[in-house]
């Protein structure tokens, strides 16, 4: 309410001042002279009389000043009579002429703000904005409520071939029989994301990094991050900024916990500090890195919501006919990190800015030079979804794809699976860790012969766990006290185990 009434007063005020303005008597300018030359040479006369009759002036100089001075009168007394006068405008005009000022003065101006302004919105000081942009963070949804909110895994991707899908769930059966082996955990991990189940990748390697303790990464928490980041559709939760908090102390310079801490940033109402720490990444980073084109996509509208005059840095340019060409008369190193370069910095233009048929055909001419005819015909497959309605167009890069010694047809890329061995791997330490710890029970509860001692400690060395088996052959040592036979038994277990020698 502040507001408006002090928008109000000053438009009344300037309607005042424009209205007393008009309403006033005003002159001619050149009359007003006139008439205060007239007094001013009247006056010129009373005082020469005065002078003339004191004797200070001769007689016949003050008669020549008298004729002067009643000469510039007359010539004043005829400005004054033959200058303009200002007429009076009527004064019905004259307030209309005040009525329609105040009507757009105050009228319009209201007008306009409320089009362009925002009538009733309060005020937002930049300390209030960081208030609410701290109480946003706050109390933003954690990751279960995220997760509940995104769509559930429906299931490995149709073309993932079943025998994969048939390991992944070999290994997951083997895993939840074994929680606490890493490699499984890791394995896992793997796995789960080339089949983008990201709720149960985050949970594995959740329990991977609790099983790493200290020895943890940055890599690690960086990598939980963003399986948890995925798994809630791009959101940054408390919980996957806390595992970007552990990454950052661990490893500052981590790219991937710098992008999503710029990320959060931008989700909780600060781009300010979103857009220092995606500048700063984006401009020192690999241009193939696969953070940058989500930057370079968004990082002009963070810098203009934090007010600042940001220019995107250009993308490098592609190679050039001309520049392929020169490259043939240097020696092989010159000629291959030419065209090394110049092909990096065209796949990132065309990845983040897209382009021409011809820059796509250059594209796949330069990695037909190189020889890398894995990504030229990965290349041409993304070129004809991209051109696929403009025949033209796409003539123009088959043509280019035929030069380069193309079949025409990308090859789908082979999914990353866990080996036979390493599913067997994970299965077999399952069963030792089962037949270790039914063992272990079965001889802390009701004791047992001396084989099954030694079938414990066989166990635990195949586990490569030297201290549990260590302490299992002192309890044995312990329980069979006084029976040779029995301790031989058990001894050999032990020798074999290297935890006693001959």
């Amino acid at each position: 309410m502040g507001f408006w009434i002090l928008a109000l007063g000053a438009a009344l005020v300037a309607v005042v001042v424009i209205g007393y303005a008009m309403i006033a008597k005003r002159g001619s300018g050149t009359a007003e002279s006139a008439a205060y030359d007239m007094q001013v040479y009247r006056d010129q006369l009373k005082e020469l009389d005065r002078e003339a009759a004191r004797g200070v002036i001769a007689p016949a100089d003050a008669e020549r000043a008298r004729v002067e001075i009643s000469r510039r009168l007359l010539e004043a007394d005829r400005q004054l009579k033959s200058g303009p006068t200002a007429d009076a405008a009527p004064r019905a005009a004259t307030y209309g002429a005040i009525a329609v000022t105040f009507a757009l003065i105050v009228g319009g101006g209201g007008w306009l703000y409320y089009d362009l302004g925002a009538p009733g919105y309060w005020d937002m000081p930049l300390k209030g904005r960081i208030a609410a942009a701290v109480e946003a963070r706050d109390n933003r949804m954690s990751q279960a409520e995220a997760e509940a909110e995104a769509p559930v895994w429906d299931g490995p991707p149709p073309d993932a071939p079943a025998d994969y899908v048939d390991l992944v769930e070999r290994l997951r059966a083997a895993v939840a029989s074994r929680p606490d082996d890493l490699q499984g955990q890791s394995l896992l991990v793997t796995h789960e994301t080339a089949l983008a189940n990201y709720r149960a990748a985050h949970a594995a390697k959740a329990r991977a990094i609790a099983l790493m303790g200290d020895e943890a990464t940055g890599e690690d928490y960086a990598q939980y991050a963003d399986l948890m980041i995925m798994a809630a559709e791009g959101y940054v939760s408390p919980e996957a900024e806390q595992a970007l908090t552990a990454a950052l102390e661990r490893d500052p310079q981590n790219p991937v916990a710098r992008y999503y801490s710029g990320l959060l940033f931008a989700q909780t109402g600060r781009p300010d500090l979103a857009f220092r720490m995606w500048r700063d990444l984006l401009e020192t980073s690999d241009p193939e890195a696969p953070w940058v084109a989500p930057i370079r996509g968004q990082i002009m509208q963070l810098a203009a919501l934090a007010g600042v005059d940001y220019r995107l840095p250009d993308a490098p340019a592609g190679p050039s006919a001309e520049d392929i060409e020169a490259a043939a008369d240097m020696t092989p190193e010159e000629r291959a990190a030419m065209i090394g370069a110049m092909v990096d910095g065209l796949m990132q233009r065309l990845a983040t800015e897209g382009g021409s048929a011809e820059d796509w055909a250059r594209l796949i001419r330069a990695l037909g030079v190189q020889g890398d005819l894995d990504r030229a015909r990965t290349i041409f497959a993304e070129a004809q979804a991209v051109f696929q309605d403009r025949p033209e167009e796409l003539a123009l890069v088959t043509a280019a794809a035929t030069e380069a010694g193309l079949t025409g047809e990308a090859p789908a890329p082979a999914l990353e699976r866990p080996s036979a061995n390493d599913i067997e791997a994970a299965g077999r330490a399952a069963r030792l860790d089962g037949l270790a710890t039914r063992l272990s029970d079965e001889l802390a509860t009701a004791g047992g012969p001396p084989e099954k001692w030694a079938e414990l400690i066989d166990t635990l060395a195949a586990m490569d766990e030297p201290a549990r088996a260590a302490s299992v052959w002192r309890e044995a040592q312990q329980a069979l006290a006084g029976d040779d036979a029995a301790l031989a038994i058990v001894r050999r277990a032990a020798v074999d185990a290297g935890l006693v020698t001959e």
